[in-house]
């Protein structure tokens, strides 16, 4: 079957959601396209907030600029930055608008939090689930809209581009375009075609790449493995942000996320001892940026040899506590931790790409008419590390950016006549869905083993070996069989293994979130400027 549409969005986090929203408003058919429900998104996970100056009186966008260069190592791009700083009111007035419940203090200003990294109180919030909400006014919104179709359960194979016309396209083709994407229905099996005008990726992170992430399973890289293979530019994968604070339960994937907010709260780090280690790693102490706890916290595991810390909440007042973070208290004491009496288990795990497709100011990417926006853009403003909580704010304002410029653009793209369908004939359903799970598993552990918190260029070298052989096994079974949404997720995650690998090979030096012993970082870690 054959779909026209003027935009086609991949992806039901913020992102996707608010370019639908306000390419629907300025009069565009929409087409949603959500590989399971369109409540499930990275964005849903999101507890601690979103950063946005707002308190004036003690805070500018002087200092989130400064603090957000500082967490990126210097590797952030000023333009980006100070597009999303300045730009985030306007962004956090569209979420309002749109219905998403902020806490409030009873003057009626936003009760702001404070998180690592953040030299102000500047974290809006909704709780502790604050994703939660923002996905819950965001789904609203988007199913009453009439201009915008949803189509669950469907997974993007691959985008369109003149590769399937018939041309020879490479990394050096000047004008790759766009037209649209294969798509899977999950219902009936068959892969549809979809033309769009202008097609938008919004396909979250990567974090199912490694065994223990925060990230929801669907989190596999989809997006950037599909614009790697169209020959768009990928950057930066090596800077993978490892959330220090997860709840330690084995077994559990995803892992819950407790929140940095609660660091920011005065929640301290401790070793299975009690005793306090972070003074030994950096004068911010808990309120350190993420890759540096994070690392203190794995270096404490691998000296002590214990496999979690502890994260302290007890000293504070009980009441205030759970009404702080009533999710992180339930969950908590579903396993039997009251974490107003007890300490909390944690261990760092995999949480946030900083890098992805490459875009400019305007969310568009090397290729035409092909839009990237949310956790899977690189659009430079984390560089080699995200401050907390400028993830949400970030897809909020390139999604923005990205529906104004697609609108004023929209009209001098056409729709193709000449795109062949889908060509699965004399290929066949994989016979043993063991070879697909245990492959994924395979990755999972190089990924896990090599390409950590911690590597090397010997660890990197040994994972991009047994890598090459899953992808050579993968490939021959992806030609010879009809798509399945866990073939084509099982590809993908070795397509983004293989970037992040091959990324952190070429950078040989630490830097923000790309710790390797053999290049071991030359500056402290209060020095703001390279």
């Amino acid at each position: 079957m054959v779909y026209k549409y003027d935009y086609l969005v991949i992806g039901s986090g913020i992102a996707g959601m608010s370019f639908a929203l306000k390419a629907a408003a300025r009069g565009g058919r929409v087409a949603v396209i959500c590989k399971s429900s369109l409540e499930e998104a990275n964005t849903y996970f999101a507890q601690g907030g979103v950063a946005s100056v707002t308190d004036l009186e003690v805070d500018n966008f002087e200092k989130h600029i400064h603090d957000t260069m500082v967490a990126g190592d210097w590797l952030s791009d000023p333009a980006a930055v100070e597009k999303v700083v300045r730009e985030a009111p306007a962004r956090i007035a569209d979420l309002v608008e749109w219905g998403v419940g902020f806490d409030r203090r009873p003057d009626g200003t936003f009760d702001l939090h404070r998180e690592g990294g953040h030299s102000e109180f500047r974290i809006l919030h909704h709780a502790d689930n604050t994703g939660a909400e923002i996905q819950r006014s965001l789904v609203e919104r988007i199913r009453s809209n009439p201009s915008i179709d949803i189509f669950e359960n469907h997974f993007a194979v691959e985008i369109i581009t003149q590769h399937h016309l018939g041309k020879i396209v490479s990394r050096r083709t000047p004008d790759i375009t766009c037209y649209g994407a294969y798509i899977l229905d999950g219902d009936s099996g068959k892969v549809d075609t979809f033309l769009s005008r202008v097609t938008v990726m919004a396909t979250g992170g990567v974090g199912a790449v490694y065994t223990t992430t925060t990230n929801p399973l669907i989190a596999t890289g989809d997006g950037i493995a599909m614009v790697y293979r169209a020959k768009g530019t990928v950057k930066d994968m090596e800077f993978i942000q490892f959330h220090p604070t997860a709840l330690y339960h084995p077994g559990d994937r995803p892992s819950f996320l407790i929140t940095e907010a609660m660091r920011g709260y005065g929640a301290v780090l401790r070793n299975l001892d009690g005793a306090e280690f972070m003074h030994k790693y950096d004068p911010r102490l808990s309120l350190a940026p993420r890759d540096i706890v994070a690392r203190a916290i794995d270096s404490e595991m691998k000296l002590n040899g214990t496999d979690h810390v502890f994260l302290d909440v007890t000293h504070k007042d009980p009441d205030e506590t759970r009404r702080h973070f009533p999710n992180i208290y339930e969950k908590c004491l579903s396993l039997g931790i009251d974490i107003t009496r007890d300490m909390i288990p944690v261990a760092p795990c995999a949480h946030y790409l900083c890098g992805g497709i490459a875009v400019d100011l305007n969310g568009e990417s090397s290729i035409r008419r092909l839009y990237a926006i949310g956790e899977c853009s690189r659009t430079g403003l984390h560089g080699g590390n995200r401050l907390a909580s400028n993830s949400l704010i970030e897809a909020a304002v390139y999604a923005d950016a990205a529906a104004s410029h697609a609108a004023r653009n929209i009209r001098a793209y056409d729709l193709r006549d000449d795109v062949p369908e889908w060509n699965d004939s004399g290929t066949v359903h994989p016979e043993e869905m063991v070879l697909i799970t245990q492959s994924v598993k395979e990755v999972n552990q190089i990924m896990g083993y090599y390409v950590g918190i911690v590597r090397s260029d010997l660890r990197l070298k040994r994972a991009w070996n047994r890598l090459d052989i899953l992808y050579d096994e993968t490939e021959k079974l992806f030609k010879a069989s009809k798509p399945s949404r866990e073939l084509c997720e099982l590809r993908n995650i070795i397509n983004v293994a293989y970037l992040i690998m091959r990324q952190a090979m070429e950078r040989k030096e630490s830097r923000g979130l790309h710790y390797t012993v053999d290049y071991p970082h030359p500056k402290t870690p209060l020095q703001d400027k390279p």
